[in-house]
This record gives C-alpha cells, sequence and structure tokens, in this order.
C-alpha cells in the first residue's frame, strides 16, 4: 500500500487525472442502482426538456432521464467493453506466445488464419457478422472479441519471437521445459509490461467500436442503456439546440483520453525501470 501511495506521488498531472476518471467512473457503474434516481427505462417527463433541480441533464427523445441513462450506461458500456476485451485479450495473447514459442505448422496455421480476418475491414466484417447472427449482448462480445483477438496475436507473437531467441529460453529448452512451462514462466514475464499497456489500448479501441456499432444500430439495443446509443438516439435535438446528445460523446471522449493518459504514463515507466 505503501508503495502505491508513493508511486502515486510521483506520477504526472496527467496520469492522476486519468486514474480519477477511470476510478469514478468504476464507481459509477459498478453502484449504478443505487446512484440512478430513475428507473433504466422509465419515461419521467416530456421529451428533450432542458436541465432541472428534478432532471439534472435533461431528458430524452422519450422522455428518460438523462443522468439515470448515463449512468447505467456507464454500466452497460465499460463492463461489456471490459469483458470482451478479456477474451479478445486472453485468447489472442495465449495463442500468439504458443505460435511463436512452437513455430513450425501450428505458427503458419494460426498466422495465415488471423491474416485472413485482418485483411477485411474490422467495422464492415462485425456489420456483415451481426446482421446475420443477431445483435445480442452475449453475440456481440464473442463476435468483436474473435475480431479483435486477431490483433493481441500479433503483437503477442512478435513480443514472444524476440524472447524466445534468448539465452535463458534455450537453456530452459535444454532442461526438457515443456512449451506451456516456456511460455508462462520464461516469455511471459518478460513481455507482460507491454501486454499491459496493449490491454489497455485494446479496451479504449473496443468500448469505441461497440459505442460505434451501438451508434449504427447493431451494438446493444435499447432499452438498455448505452453511450453510443444515446448519441444516436438523441442527435436529432442538435437541430433544436439541445445538447443532450453531446453528455453521452463526451463522456466516451474523456474515458478513453484518460485510459490513454495512464497507458502513456506506465509505458514511460516501464521505459525507466529497464534503463
Amino acid at each position: 500500500m505503501k508503495n502505491m501511495i508513493k508511486l502515486l506521488k510521483t506520477s504526472p498531472v496527467s496520469a492522476r487525472f486519468g486514474l480519477i476518471v477511470i476510478t469514478l467512473s468504476l464507481v459509477v457503474a459498478l453502484l449504478a442502482p443505487i446512484l440512478a434516481p430513475y428507473g433504466q427505462s422509465e419515461i419521467v417527463s416530456d421529451v428533450w426538456l432542458s436541465p432541472s433541480y428534478d432532471y439534472p441533464l435533461g431528458t430524452d427523445q422519450l422522455g428518460r432521464d438523462m443522468l439515470t441513462r448515463l449512468i447505467y450506461g456507464a454500466r452497460n458500456s465499460i463492463f461489456i467493453a471490459f469483458t470482451t476485451t478479456m477474451i479478445a485479450f486472453g485468447l489472442g495473447a495465449i495463442l500468439g506466445l504458443i505460435a511463436a514459442t512452437t513455430g513450425g505448422w501450428l505458427d503458419i496455421l494460426l498466422s495465415r488464419i488471423v491474416d485472413i480476418f485482418m485483411a477485411f475491414p474490422t467495422l464492415i466484417l462485425a456489420l456483415m457478422i451481426l446482421s446475420v447472427l443477431g445483435t445480442s449482448i452475449p453475440v456481440l462480445i464473442v463476435v468483436v472479441a474473435l475480431l479483435d483477438s486477431t490483433r493481441v496475436f500479433r503483437l503477442a507473437r512478435a513480443l514472444a519471437m524476440d524472447i524466445a531467441i534468448m539465452e535463458f529460453v534455450d537453456a530452459a529448452r535444454l532442461r526438457g521445459e515443456k512449451t506451456l512451462y516456456i511460455v508462462w514462466r520464461e516469455i511471459l514475464p518478460n513481455a507482460l509490461p507491454a501486454l499491459i499497456a496493449e490491454f489497455g489500448l485494446r479496451f479504449c479501441f473496443i468500448f469505441l467500436f461497440i459505442s460505434s456499432l451501438s451508434f449504427l444500430g447493431l451494438g446493444i439495443q435499447p432499452p438498455t442503456a448505452d453511450w453510443g446509443s444515446m448519441v444516436r438516439e438523441n442527435s436529432g435535438a442538435m437541430n433544436f439546440g439541445i445538447l443532450c446528445p453531446l453528455y453521452p460523446a463526451a463522456t466516451i471522449a474523456l474515458l478513453t483520453v484518460s485510459i490513454n493518459l495512464v497507458v502513456d504514463w506506465f509505458l514511460h515507466r516501464s521505459a525507466q525501470i529497464r534503463a
């Protein structure tokens, strides 16, 4: 705990700001049912009302409280993006490390499969698959995770190939260690800083990607609150000078920038430790 406090004290202002925003977002997401003044889909008044005491951010296109929708949107958007990132990162990193360590036909097969998926624009491929399989949350998570795991695979494989030629890996092979042991005990610890940074960047990408799908109508479906779909649903309000679609857009941008600030600080610190 003392080391953590010391680390935070020596961190730059940008990283502290990012950590504060991320922490507040997680708290809001976890305590959404307690913090939200109304129900997620509850119609409380007329459409597109201006901010007031009862409705601090006004109402949306159906008369639902915008603050409530933002709070529940944090829970849905963040947790779905985090779950998707965990699946994509776990699958891509494990297969990439194993492929680089094993080599041979397995490496060639996995690399060619990844090349096929990466040959198509991710958004177009996701739209095609979701239009066929449907847009339920489990399908959305699996499809986005599989598509994004290809990027993680390429990074993990490149890192592992650089580490696999080191002398300590050769020593482990000469001792007769199995592939999984070499991956887990020799390669993964040395690739971990870059993989952790990539996890943050992957989360940002998936978070924005799911928001984009929701904006296009093939992501998280109504009445479930989601920041991307909230921008689409209330976009017509801008014609009347009403700013309610800017609230979810601003939260998307703020969380994404905050995560990038923390990732940049982590990468800078890791480089200093190595030096």
